[in-house]
C-alpha cells in the first residue's frame, strides 16, 4: 500500500531517494509533483492524492459549520484507514479514503467513492456521539469507525492536527505544492468541485482571514487535479513551479487563482 510521508531529515531524504532515484538516473530533470506541510526536518511530504483528500475533508467540515476539531478527527481516521488515499478496495467490501462499507449503510460503493460524500458521512456518524467536540481524537475516532484496534488512531493525531491547522485557515501558508508539468485545465470542474465542497461561497469577499486561506489551501491542494499554476491571497503568492508561498504585490486579500494555458490537442 502507497503511505504517507512522514518527519526526519532522515526519512525524507530515504523518501525523495525512493520516488526521485529513478528519474534522476534516466537523467530526467523534472521534479515529481508533491505536497509538502509545514518546514525543515518536521516537514511531511504527501503526493497531491493525499493532499487533495485532505483537503477535502477540511473543506466539507467548514462548509458544514463544524470545529476545526472535527477536522483533526476526520483526518487522523483517514490517515490510519487509507493513509488518505482514495482506495477501491479494502477490509471485506470497505472502500474510499474512510474504508467504509456499503453493507453497514454508509452509501453505495460509487458514493463512497467520492472523497467528498464520505466526509460528509464521516462527520454525520461523528456528530450524533454525545459529546463528541470533547473527545479525544482517537476515541472519537473510534466512536465512529469501531475498529478492530481502536488505539491505531492515535499515532496520527500529531499530523492530523497539524494538517487541520493549515487546510482550516488556522495558520498562513502551511502546506504547498509543486509540480513542473501542469495538466490540462479544467475551468468547470474545478468550480463544480469547490462549490459542493467549500460550499456557494466560496468566491465572496470580506470573508474571514481563515476563511481566505481555507480557500486558498482547498486551490492548492487540488492544483495538480485541475490545471492550477497560481493562487493569490492576502499578499501571498504560490506558483506551482517554485512550490512555495512568497510575498505578492497583489493588492487583493481574497483568493483568487490562475490555470494553465489550454494545450491543443
Amino acid at each position: 500500500m502507497r503511505r504517507l510521508l512522514v518527519s526526519t531529515a532522515a526519512v525524507a531524504a530515504v523518501a525523495v531517494a525512493g520516488t526521485l532515484g529513478v528519474r534522476a538516473l534516466i537523467g530526467a530533470t523534472s521534479t515529481a509533483p508533491g505536497c509538502t506541510l509545514g518546514h525543515g526536518p518536521a516537514a511531511v511530504t504527501l503526493e497531491p492524492e493525499q493532499a487533495a483528500d485532505a483537503s477535502t475533508i477540511a473543506a466539507v467540515a467548514l462548509r458544514l459549520g463544524l470545529p476545526n476539531h472535527a477536522v483533526t478527527i476526520a483526518l487522523a481516521t483517514a490517515l490510519q484507514e487509507s493513509k488518505l488515499y482514495n482506495l477501491d478496495y479494502g477490509d471485506r467490501d470497505s472502500l474510499g479514503v474512510f474504508q467504509q462499507r456499503p453493507s453497514q449503510g454508509w452509501g453505495d460503493p460509487a458514493q463512497l467513492l467520492n472523497p467528498a460524500y464520505a466526509a460528509g458521512a464521516f462527520y454525520s456518524h461523528l456528530t450524533r456521539i454525545p459529546g463528541w467536540d470533547r473527545l479525544p481524537v482517537s476515541t472519537a475516532a473510534q466512536e465512529v469507525q469501531h475498529s478492530a484496534d481502536g488505539s491505531a488512531y492515535v499515532q496520527w493525531e500529531e499530523e492530523a492536527r497539524a494538517l487541520a491547522r493549515a487546510l482550516t485557515g488556522e495558520i498562513d501558508a502551511g502546506l504547498t505544492c509543486q509540480f513542473d508539468h501542469a495538466p490540462q485545465p479544467r475551468s468547470g470542474a474545478l468550480a463544480t468541485a469547490a462549490t459542493a465542497q467549500l460550499g456557494s461561497g466560496w468566491r465572496d469577499r470580506d470573508q474571514t482571514r481563515a476563511r481566505d486561506w481555507a480557500t486558498a489551501e482547498w486551490l492548492v491542494a487540488h492544483a495538480y487535479v485541475y490545471g492550477v499554476v497560481q493562487v493569490d491571497v492576502r499578499g501571498m503568492r504560490w506558483t506551482s513551479g517554485s512550490g512555495r508561498w512568497r510575498p505578492s504585490q497583489s493588492s487583493a486579500t481574497a483568493p483568487s487563482y490562475r490555470l494553465a494555458p489550454v494545450r491543443s490537442r
